[in-house]
């Protein structure tokens, strides 16, 4: 429960109200609330099965992905895509908390974006231990100050339901109508990626075992795909607050979320105590979300650079990476255009989860074509695998072509749906057409212990590496090709010349 809280508090971002409040004030409250609705159910569906196998396996998503149609260097599609979420989020939550900096303290937004970059480096260098206690101990603070004004609002003036209920949006349609709702869901969509953040934590999770095994689904259901939730409730009361304060701010403020609580905090409270909360909820959020941002970030692309180059840089290389796109980010002002870039980024994003689902729920579970057990070390896998990359490739890419109207105005606002069809209709297709065998290079590693206990958890055997010298755990080993011993995962990712590398012998699925 420990590592599930931990994972639930990653998602205590602001930018949920500020998605929301966008798509409610321009659709209207029908159309943004199904749109959350449909989002939140595609974002289960899909983030279920991968949640399963990061807790189940103790694995990130990047290595779920290399084994589940994508291979060994294909994956590194999706590394990039998943870095890029972390960055174009934390310059988001970090453009967030400068709208609180400058608000509460009057610091210029250029100074507040800098500020909300740097004050994240010193949490992320201390690694999961320190996430861990800080978003453990934040949470409560964050829950009361963020539900308590809407309760209050609602208890004290009912009419405010009304109005939000009622608010037809600035195209003026009202009603709900097809096309406004998958423009509102695409834009929420963006948000499905989040799953790879839920995942670095789940991959902490304890073995699954008889005695434990209530709670252990309980954990890994709330804190994997059960993230959603919370996140479209928030959405939702996005669009509530940025309705009520409307007339008051105007629609360019309205979806910022430092004035959403001001104005709430401001109707029950004295004054002097309503910034100083609506800023302590804001930067408490940020940090909460941001070294998450950071971390998650950092892995995905070291995982990248490594296999590409055979050089491992070391992790905080790429925090500050991560971070410096992120502030570029932030310093152009990307608030001020953020639906146009979720937007985008979502079918990209959609695609690339919604293979990985289906590979292990279509292919694994119903076709086994794909193998039932994660693979995602150099030499076990091919370099490239068809059945994830074409579908990847040709769901994204039709579908970003629909975005940007390439295929006619009418079919612009499917390109989210586009890219969940073609995704789930390609993975099974691609694997038939394969026959399953560009999944496995070779099927025995060379180490006579298998990988799985009795209880099919992770062995916890440990054996040293030849290489580095360290131990690791039994499946993040294979035998070595030239020297009759051990090599971890990492240093046959580094080996520049094949020299540890097993040689291929492919495997009948």
């Amino acid at each position: 429960m420990v590592v599930a809280t931990t994972a639930l508090g990653g998602i205590a971002y602001m930018a949920d109200f500020s998605i929301g409040a966008g798509i409610g004030l321009a659709h209207g409250t029908g159309n943004a609330l199904v749109a959350i609705a449909v989002a939140a159910v595609v974002i289960f569906v899909t983030g279920f099965p991968l949640a399963y196998y990061g807790a189940r396996y103790n694995i990130d998503l990047d290595l779920i992905t290399r084994g589940s149609g994508f291979g060994y260097y294909g994956s590194v599609l999706t590394s990039v895509i998943f870095a890029s979420f972390t960055f174009i989020f934390f310059a988001l939550e970090g453009s967030i908390m400068a709208q609180g900096l400058k608000l509460g303290l009057g610091l210029p937004l250029w100074l507040g974006y800098l500020v909300s970059t740097l004050m994240v480096i010193p949490l992320v260098i201390y690694g999961m231990k320190a996430l861990s206690k800080l978003q453990v101990w934040t949470t409560p603070v964050w829950l009361v100050l963020m539900v308590a004004p809407l309760v209050y609002l609602v208890a004290t003036d009912p009419g405010t339901v009304d109005r939000f209920l009622s608010y037809a949006g600035t195209d003026g349609e009202g009603g709900v109508n097809t096309a406004s709702v998958l423009l509102g869901a695409g834009v929420c969509l963006s948000l499905i990626a989040q799953i790879g953040e839920q995942i670095d934590y789940l991959r902490f999770m304890p073995p699954k075992t008889e005695a434990n095994k209530r709670s252990w689904w309980t954990a890994v259901i709330m804190a994997g795909p059960g993230w959603v939730v919370l996140g479209a409730l928030k959405q939702a009361i996005g669009v509530f607050l940025a309705v009520y304060i409307l007339a008051k701010v105007g629609p360019a403020a309205a979806p910022e979320p430092i004035q959403q609580f001001r104005s709430a905090f401001d109707t029950m409270m004295p004054s002097w105590l309503v910034l100083p909360l609506a800023v302590a909820l804001v930067v408490i959020s940020q940090i909460k979300i941001n070294v998450t941002n950071a971390y998650s970030g950092s892995l995905a692309w070291t995982n990248s650079f490594t296999r590409v180059t055979r050089h491992y840089p070391g992790r905080m290389v790429f925090v500050l990476v991560n971070l410096g796109f992120a502030l570029a980010l932030m310093e152009a002002d990307m608030f001020s255009f953020l639906n146009d870039i979720l937007g985008f980024y979502s079918n990209c994003a959609i695609a690339w989860v919604v293979t990985v689902a289906t590979d292990i729920g279509v292919n694994k579970y119903l076709l086994k074509l794909s193998p039932l057990q994660p693979e995602f070390r150099r030499g076990m896998l091919y370099a490239v695998n068809p059945v994830g990359v074409v579908a990847f490739v040709a769901a994204s890419g039709l579908s970003i072509a629909m975005y940007f109207h390439a295929l006619g105005d009418t079919l612009q606002p499917y390109s989210p749906v586009a890219a969940a069809v073609i995704a789930f209709v390609l993975t099974p297709l691609m694997a038939v057409v394969t026959k399953g065998r560009y999944y496995l290079r070779r099927a025995d590693d060379g180490i006579d212990e298998p990988l799985l206990d009795a209880d099919g958890n992770p062995s916890a055997t440990t054996y040293d590496c030849h290489v580095c010298h360290q131990r690791y755990e039994r499946p993040d080993l294979t035998a070595c090709q030239t020297h009759g011993a051990h090599v971890c995962s990492l240093c046959l990712s580094t080996d520049k010349v094949g020299d540890h590398v097993l040689p291929g012998q492919p495997a009948t699925v």
